[in-house]
């Protein structure tokens, strides 16, 4: 004897484990359905609809027959619980948004910062034992980000000559810093 999917529910209320896989088998393609077509998330669908049926199977005894259909109960929960779902996240966002997620640095910044102060001071100091001409090319080219070809044309002279003062500043900040040759 097959049961509609009210008298399932209503049996269900009475404790029938065996009805309410009735009212499942009934009614479960229409939550599922309903529940995806909200969350668009093949996963939560599952959990929301798992939700559903658990809250339907503890909340059966609420189910008037009088007042509509099991199976427009049923999906009307779960329509609720699907939204619910995605307040929740739209909400979670926001407060990352507003609060500014940061992660914690796992080093210690301030030893970093007193460290690049420090290495910034010794290549001032190593820059101001270069000739002017070395300087200016190193100047050009690391800080300035110009290729050796645009340094020849800016300081209009020959490319060998730019590559030769580089190459010359180079060595010398290297000595200066006592940087070990590679």
């Amino acid at each position: 004897m097959t049961f509609t999917a009210e008298e399932s529910l209503v049996a269900a209320a009475r404790g029938d484990q065996s009805a309410f896989a009735g009212f499942y088998d009934a009614t479960a393609a229409a939550v599922h359905g309903t529940v995806l077509r909200v969350l668009r998330d093949p996963a939560q669908s599952e959990e929301v609809v798992q939700e559903v049926f658990l809250e339907a199977w503890r909340t059966a005894a609420r189910f008037d027959p009088e007042r509509g259909s099991a199976k427009g109960w049923v999906v009307t929960m779960a329509h609720r619980r699907a939204v619910d779902r995605v307040r929740a996240a739209q909400a979670s966002s926001l407060r990352e948004e507003k609060v500014g997620y940061q992660e914690v640095p796992p080093y210690d910044t301030v030893s970093e910062e007193v460290q690049v102060m420090l290495e910034t001071d010794e290549v001032r100091r190593a820059l101001s034992a270069l000739t002017p001409l070395q300087r200016e090319a190193i100047d050009l080219a690391y800080f300035g980000g110009r290729t050796h070809r645009q340094i020849s044309d800016d300081l209009q002279v020959p490319l060998g000559t730019v590559k030769t003062r580089l190459r010359d500043g180079l060595i010398r900040l290297r000595d200066v810093m006592g940087v070990m040759a590679p």
